[in-house]
Formats: structure tokens, C-alpha cells, sequence
């Protein structure tokens, strides 16, 4: 069990754009500002949190080798449209040791038929969706919780 208070928030594609992009979806809060709502949720429990977001698998892959090397007390996951299409992330994924929370700003399970299936799902301990920006908040919560 690691001593780090770190959790590492990981954002995959598109999700740069988030306050500009399909606000009807995924409403006008921006990623900076589910930053400091995480930032603040993990001070409530000694945490601190890291961010990384990439539109690119390798470089979400090479984020979560990272972490494991760095001993992490545990990962928030949007993957993004690679949770849907993504072997690589389940198979980094799988290598991680710690809770690792597989977040939606949206319910998939409300949205078109190949949102559906997850390939991080597996590799999760646990998934929250639907509940907009607050998904990461309590992602921050359970993984701190779950220590």
C-alpha cells in the first residue's frame, strides 16, 4: 500500500475542449475548472491530485506507467472515446495496483450503442457516471475513502 498522497486525474481526448464542445452533453464547465474542483475535493482528505490530459493513447499509457513508478495513491480515469476502443489503456490499467475510477461526465449507458461497452471497465475498481463534473469529485472521494 503506498504512503503517496497523490491521485493522478487522467483525461483523454477531447476533453481539453470541455466548456466549448457539445455543452448540451457535457455542460459549460471547462477542465481547469474540474481541476480546482478536484484540487479542492482531495484537500478535504489529504490528498493532493495530479492532472494529465492527452489526446493521444501513447502518451495516457505512458501518464499511467508513470504513476505506477511513482507509487500514486490512486488514478481518476476519462478516457474519453478510448474507453471504447482502447486494449492499451485496459492493459496499463490492469498493472495499477491501487483503486483506479473509471469517470463519465455523461451517462454512456443513456447515449448511442457503442458507448456502451468500456474497455476500462475491467481494469476499474469502480465507475461513476452521469452526474456531471461531480463524477470526479467522487471518484476523489472513493479512492480516498477506499486508504
Amino acid at each position: 500500500m503506498s504512503d503517496q498522497r497523490e491521485i493522478l486525474v487522467l483525461n483523454g481526448p477531447n476533453l481539453n475542449r470541455l466548456g466549448s464542445r457539445e455543452t448540451s452533453i457535457y455542460g459549460t464547465t471547462t477542465l481547469a475548472d474540474i481541476e480546482a474542483m478536484c484540487r479542492d475535493e482531495a484537500a478535504k482528505f489529504g490528498f493532493e491530485c495530479r492532472f494529465f490530459q492527452s489526446n493521444d493513447e501513447g502518451a495516457l499509457v505512458s501518464a499511467i506507467h508513470q504513476a505506477i513508478d511513482d507509487g500514486v495513491a490512486g488514478i481518476v480515469i476519462n478516457a474519453g472515446a478510448y474507453t471504447h476502443t482502447s486494449v492499451a489503456l485496459h492493459d496499463a490499467l490492469s498493472m495499477v495496483a491501487v483503486p483506479v475510477a473509471e469517470v463519465h461526465i455523461s451517462n454512456i449507458y443513456k447515449r448511442e450503442e457503442f458507448r456502451h461497452h468500456s474497455f476500462i471497465s475491467p481494469a476499474a475498481t469502480g465507475i461513476i457516471a452521469g452526474f456531471g463534473p461531480a463524477t470526479y469529485c467522487l471518484a476523489i472521494a472513493a479512492i480516498a475513502s477506499s486508504r
